[in-house]
């Protein structure tokens, strides 16, 4: 056994795209036990030109979403490329939808909480029916990225996520 294999879990609060089992699958290359769970104290926004989300603090907020259990530091690894410079993993506290529990998470805040491309609330059913197999078809290119860059940079993965990408010309 290696010391990879004796990693200690980590227990990841998803709210956008990483709650389909489907995407998640093909970053962590399994589907980890899933749980229901409430993050209050911060809002879910739409990003204007995204296919994806963003959580920023906000006093009131409650966000709905799934808890991804028992990561390997190599899954969050893939979870903190895949979410890139935008986003802060940082520890927070949530609710299990189920029991009432209070469970301490990581989870991925927006880092720049005054954004302007921030808006309105995103949707996951609306997610689900208008970009999903787009997003699934990204997140492909993404593991293929990762396991063979060949010279290609990030950022050639994330002009998939946009939700008009642009166009050769």
């Amino acid at each position: 056994m290696t010391s990879s294999d004796q990693s200690p879990s980590h227990n990841v609060f998803v709210y956008g795209s990483f709650q389909e089992p489907a995407v998640v699958g093909l970053i962590l290359e399994c589907t980890p036990i899933i749980v229901s769970a409430q993050l209050h104290g911060y809002h879910l926004y739409r990003l204007k030109g995204r296919l994806h989300p963003c959580i920023s603090p906000c006093e009131n907020g409650v966000i709905n979403g799934k808890i991804l259990t028992g990561l390997t530091d190599a899954q969050l690894e893939n979870l903190d490329m895949i979410e890139g410079d935008d986003y802060v993993r940082k520890t927070a506290q949530v609710v299990l939808t189920d029991t009432c529990k209070k469970m301490d998470v990581e989870t991925y805040v927006w880092a720049n909480k005054d954004d302007p491309d921030m808006y309105g609330e995103w949707d996951f059913e609306e997610w689900k029916q208008l970009h999903m197999e787009k997003f699934i078809e990204a997140s492909k290119k993404f593991m293929e990225w990762k396991k063979n860059p060949d010279g290609r940079s990030r950022e050639e993965f994330e002009k998939f996520v946009l939700a008009d990408p642009p166009t050769a010309a």
